[in-house]
């Protein structure tokens, strides 16, 4: 079984110290099943690819299978051993086991960091053929390219041909190492449609550590959890109710249809994850140890700041509580060591009014806020963060109405969430933000997020007040 990982990431040889394992030297492992190697075919700043190659052992499948020994013989004298399947995910696990656990010693920010990554399996089984592979990764972000195995035809006729399920499959996407590893480990046995291990209550745990983060947003939800579990019907219930558990899909029935709405016109172009990202960098770049995220919601901020050990102390606001229960769950703050549930404290209160809980922070952060205000309330917005809390910096950003016109079967006089009071276009935001850093002693600067049309603009746009000395 092959796995390849590729990155052009400067340097990128950045990718052994992910991997935890150095690019100089192969490296084996043993499991109860075969032997794992990993070495690096290529390595230098420019580009580095890393390759775990898996050598199953079916004697040794077949001399300790016990009970299950007509099974994995049959395994034996047929190509299961030789093709992608449970077997490679649980080397991912073993030997990438910190990688997929998102921890770096010696580069800690960099797990977290967006990377440009090419995985490619071979001989994958696709049950549901390409169209399956496009199905599970493209909602991901991947560009998926699907070809046949070496010697294989559509039907597989030649002789020991590899059945025509199997393909090579190749994902290109930019996204943090740990997503991809945790795509590939959920999702290589659900498109085998089977595992070489017993399913049982200890498999919702694996799923829901690996894919709570991305799985429970995922249109292909029930049909993933389903295959990963075998098809067993309680354990799939269980795994769905705690999924959505950790969306909160429950946290204002309201607003639902139109967040869903929202995300729905911005997921082709992954507009969530770019501005997250760039407020993240925005941050970041401002020095800050301590953060407030206003409206907060359901913690999708708090979450991409967490693995920056920059920030020690980090704290959400929102006037929903059910929103903070769910932002709660969502950060596993209850099951989360002492030292980094100290760092996170979620608290209950509006943004129109003076709250001394929030002065003295160096960063705050105002994620698509300002837009479900009435513009009325502006201003008290205004006094209670300049003029009251005064942090150092202070990231906003906002839906460029100019945009809006682009996103397919938005009609031009809709605004993408039905909660938006007011949507603005880039003069109109730049009049508020420079109205607003010159009453409160601030400098402002603009910064675009997702890829800006030529005559409209981009889908987002951002101001970073900075206070002035």
């Amino acid at each position: 079984m092959l796995l390849t990982i590729a990155t052009t990431h400067r340097p990128a040889t950045d990718l052994g110290f992910l991997l935890h394992k150095n690019p100089a030297r192969a490296q084996s492992f043993d499991l109860a099943f075969g032997k794992v190697y990993v070495f690096y075919p290529e390595a230098c700043e420019e580009r580095c690819q890393a390759v775990l190659l898996l050598d199953v052992d079916p004697v040794g499948l077949v001399r300790g299978s016990g009970g299950n020994r007509r099974r994995l013989m049959t395994e034996y004298i047929s190509d299961r051993p030789y093709v992608a399947s449970s077997f490679l995910s649980v080397a991912i696990a073993r030997v990438f086991g910190s990688a997929l656990g998102g921890r770096s010693k010696e580069r800690p920010e960099l797990a977290a960091t967006p990377l440009p990554l090419v995985a490619t399996v071979a001989a994958l089984p696709c049950r549901g053929g390409e169209a399956a592979v496009r199905r599970l990764f493209e909602p991901l972000g991947y560009c998926v390219r699907v070809e046949p195995s070496a010697g294989q035809g559509e039907t597989g006729g030649k002789e020991h041909a590899v059945p025509s399920r199997y393909r090579n499959v190749s994902l290109e996407a930019r996204l943090p190492l740990r997503d991809l590893l945790a795509h590939l480990y959920v999702l290589i046995p659900v498109l085998d449609n089977d595992k070489h291990y017993w399913v049982g209550e200890a498999e919702v745990e694996k799923l829901i550590a690996r894919g709570g983060d991305w799985l429970a947003a995922h249109p292909e939800r029930n049909f993933i959890t389903r295959r990963y579990l075998k098809r067993q019907p309680r354990l799939a219930t269980e795994a769905l109710r705690r999924l959505a558990d950790e969306e909160g899909d429950a946290v204002d029935a309201e607003a639902a249809p139109g967040r869903d709405r929202e995300q729905a016109l911005e997921a082709p172009v992954r507009l969530n994850d770019q501005r997250m990202d760039a407020v993240v960098a925005a941050l970041r770049g401002a020095g800050a140890a301590d953060v407030v995220d206003l409206g907060c919601g359901e913690g999708r901020l708090i979450k991409a700041v967490l693995p920056h050990a920059q920030f020690v102390r980090i704290v959400g606001v929102d006037a929903s509580v059910r929103a903070l229960e769910v932002a709660a769950r969502r950060l596993k703050l209850a099951r989360s060591p002492d030292a980094e549930r100290g760092r996170v404290a979620l608290l209950h209160g509006a943004l129109t009014y003076r709250d001394r809980r929030l002065e003295g922070f160096g960063a705050a952060a105002l994620v698509e806020v300002i837009e479900h205000l009435e513009p009325g309330r502006l201003r008290a917005l205004e006094h209670a963060l300049f003029r009251f809390a005064k942090p150092k910096t202070v990231v906003v950003t906002t839906p460029n109405r100019e945009y809006n016109m682009l996103f397919p079967g938005l009609p031009a006089d809709r605004l993408r969430h039905p909660d938006h009071r007011f949507e603005w276009t880039r003069a109109e935001f730049a009049t508020w933000a420079g109205a607003v850093a010159e009453a409160w002693n601030y400098t402002v600067a603009y910064q675009a997020i997702g890829e800006a049309d030529p005559t409209h603009g981009p889908p987002t746009q951002m101001a970073v007040f900075s206070r002035c000395a």
